[in-house]
């Protein structure tokens, strides 16, 4: 099933198949300006009936799922602008997320700052819960970054 959105236009795709949605309470969402995650097994978005939402990691990707750039700073910046994205598909904004995790391949002071001064940018000095994690290496290669975040609906 495909439908728009109604506060913010983008198409949503529902995987579930008919007869799991009489008993499938879940609202796993997968916007198209976002890549299809189907296929590394999970969605953008997960939503259940309460408040709270819970947005995958989100790393520098274009529409395609290929890595848009190999610069830190570009990562992280395009990975803000794809929780963007995903989190206005599900009808939220920056000001609803409650806690990020942060993943940084090879982590460093360097790369601290250049997160810190992204972070700020989005959330100013109202910085939601976050968990950064240093890691060797991410799902692809390429990826240097990637944040995911549970966001609250009012």
């Amino acid at each position: 099933m495909t439908h728009d959105h109604r506060t913010t236009g983008h198409r949503i795709t529902d995987h579930r198949a008919p007869d799991d949605r009489a008993t499938d309470r879940r609202t796993l969402l997968n916007p198209s300006a976002l890549h299809d995650p189907t296929g590394y097994g999970y969605t953008h978005i997960a939503a259940a009936p309460g408040r709270q939402v819970f947005i995958a990691g989100q790393y520098a990707s274009d529409e395609t799922g290929a890595v848009v750039s190999d610069d830190f700073g570009a990562q992280v910046g395009r990975s803000i602008a794809n929780l963007r994205t995903a989190l206005e598909a599900a009808g939220l904004g920056f000001e609803d997320v409650v806690r990020i995790g942060t993943y940084i391949v090879d982590h460093d002071q360097d790369k601290l700052q250049v997160l810190l001064e992204h972070l700020r940018a989005t959330w100013g000095e109202r910085l939601p819960a976050q968990t950064l994690v240093g890691v060797a290496a991410l799902a692809l290669p390429e990826m240097l970054f990637e944040i995911d975040a549970v966001a609250v609906r009012a």
